[in-house]
């Protein structure tokens, strides 16, 4: 079956639009144009404002003039991701996607239902000639997923809205009311070249068939990290005068990586202790990571090297560098309050570069953990750099609209929804920034595997949630 073909065509069709356009965070040019083209067809006040957020307003349909502005809002980028057997260019291509049961997927690649599908939703009332709905402002927000920056920069006084849903949420029973903040800890370290000791070989070092995936929402998992894997197969191999030549593990900083590559010099002896390692490990996520590949391999020699005392500073700060939860909330039971992942490693040209993403629903807590994984490598006498800082988004007790949700989900579903704040970032804390006092929420369809070549769409939840959508719209609070 065709995508275009699903319930409900509407929104699934919008989808595809969308998943033709390529959309990578930072680049998101085509996709700008694309729904500024959108708006303007539709005859609707449209306006893009100087950092690359679209807006498109639409008057209330008939007998909904007093109710209470809407604004819709969901983010134009998708993390891009793909399996490295997966021939693809995110800059050039658009996503090709396939029905699997009640999944639609994508062939090696992310899916881009997050946050496509909320961005098609938004579409799809906007183009809608029988839904009813009081004024909406659609707010269109670019780079969420690489710093928010649509979010942070957000002109002011362009929006009159004071109820925002935010259609973000990967759970269709869920309704987040609060989100993490986060930050990144970068790391940087210049290293000279040593000659290789003698007797040594050169390998090419694989570990891949990682899950992965969100590495906020999926921290609690205890999902495998390439960069933890691999550096795991390094660590502590002084006596087989192991040195790193190049190491490339993870890709972006709001995913747990799948992947890393190496290679190193070592002498032949380490093969034994690699394979010992290996066995260990490989037993250790047979049951999260089942499909896990670590691989070794003899290449051709590589004519220098990390000295040994190097090879050392840095494979110890990896392994004391914490990755993970870092602490639950003593609030709410089972949720993640503090955590980091080890995103990216770089070992290359004389350069050592490291990138984490902290997040927590504490400011306190979010500088405590960034503190402390910048530790290790400070100790090696790393340059350190902390940046992209966003808060968290602080539940409102009194939000009128979730009294909405709840009422209308019981009343369409026989069943009570999950009310709950998450361990990822959403934009609603820095648009409350922004405008103050807004009443916001966020929900959304089922999404698994976000972030990852995993990344499916459940076609059920998507029609359960556009027809809560549809319900919300038309029973909105009133001015």
């Amino acid at each position: 079956m065709n995508v275009r073909e699903l319930e409900p065509i509407s929104v699934w069709n919008h989808f595809a639009d969308l998943n033709a356009v390529p959309r990578p965070s930072k680049k998101e040019e085509r996709v700008i144009a694309f729904i500024q083209n959108f708006g303007e067809k539709l005859g609707l006040e449209t306006y893009t404002d100087k950092v690359g957020n679209v807006i498109i307003k639409k008057p209330a349909t008939a007998g909904m003039e007093n109710r209470q502005t809407v604004i819709l809002q969901s983010h134009l980028d998708m993390v891009h991701q793909k399996n490295a057997d997966t021939l693809f260019d995110f800059e050039t291509q658009g996503i090709e996607m396939l029905v699997d049961g009640d999944w639609v997927k994508a062939k090696g690649t992310t899916l881009g239902a997050d946050n496509g599908m909320g961005v098609a939703a938004i579409m799809g009332i906007l183009s809608s000639k029988d839904i009813s709905h009081p004024s909406i402002e659609a707010l269109f927000t670019i780079d969420e997923e690489t710093g928010m920056t649509g979010a942070m920069e957000l002109e002011k006084g362009i929006l009159k809205g004071s109820i925002l849903l935010n259609l973000d949420t990967e759970d269709d029973d869920e309704f987040s009311i609060g989100c993490a903040g986060g930050i990144d800890t970068n790391t940087s370290y210049s290293y000279s070249l040593s000659s290789i000791s003698e007797g040594s070989l050169t390998y090419k070092i694989v570990v891949n068939g990682l899950n992965g995936g969100h590495s906020g929402v999926q921290i609690n998992e205890e999902l495998g990290n390439a960069n933890k894997i691999m550096n795991r197969l390094l660590y502590g191999c002084e006596e087989y005068n192991l040195q790193i030549v190049e190491v490339d593990g993870g890709s972006l900083r709001n995913a747990i990586p799948r992947e890393s590559f190496a290679t190193i010099t070592a002498n032949p002896d380490y093969l034994e202790e690699f394979n010992k390692r290996t066995v260990e490990i490989k037993n250790e996520y047979v049951i999260q990571d089942p499909d896990l590949s670590i691989t070794i391999e003899p290449i051709n020699q590589a004519p220098q090297a990390m000295s040994l005392k190097d090879t050392l500073a840095v494979t110890t700060a990896i392994y004391a560098c914490h990755n993970g939860v870092f602490r639950y909330s003593r609030a709410i039971e089972g949720l993640v309050e503090t955590s980091s992942s080890l995103a990216r490693i770089i070992i290359k040209d004389r350069s050592f570069i490291s990138q984490s993403l902290q997040r927590s629903s504490t400011e306190s807590g979010k500088f405590d953990v960034a503190n402390t994984v910048a530790a290790p490598f400070r100790l090696m006498g790393c340059d350190i750099e902390h940046g992209g800082s966003y808060p968290g988004w602080a539940p409102n007790p009194d939000s009128k609209i979730l009294d909405v949700l709840i009422n209308k989900y019981k009343e369409l579903f026989n069943d009570t929804p999950k009310v709950m704040a998450i361990h990822a970032g959403l934009e609603c804390g820095l648009l409350g920034e922004r405008y103050p006092g807004l009443d916001m929420i966020s929900f959304g369809p089922t999404i698994k595997g976000a972030h990852s070549p995993d990344e499916r769409c459940s076609i059920s939840s998507t029609a359960k949630f556009w027809k809560f959508l549809k319900i919300i719209l038309a029973n909105t609070p009133f001015k």
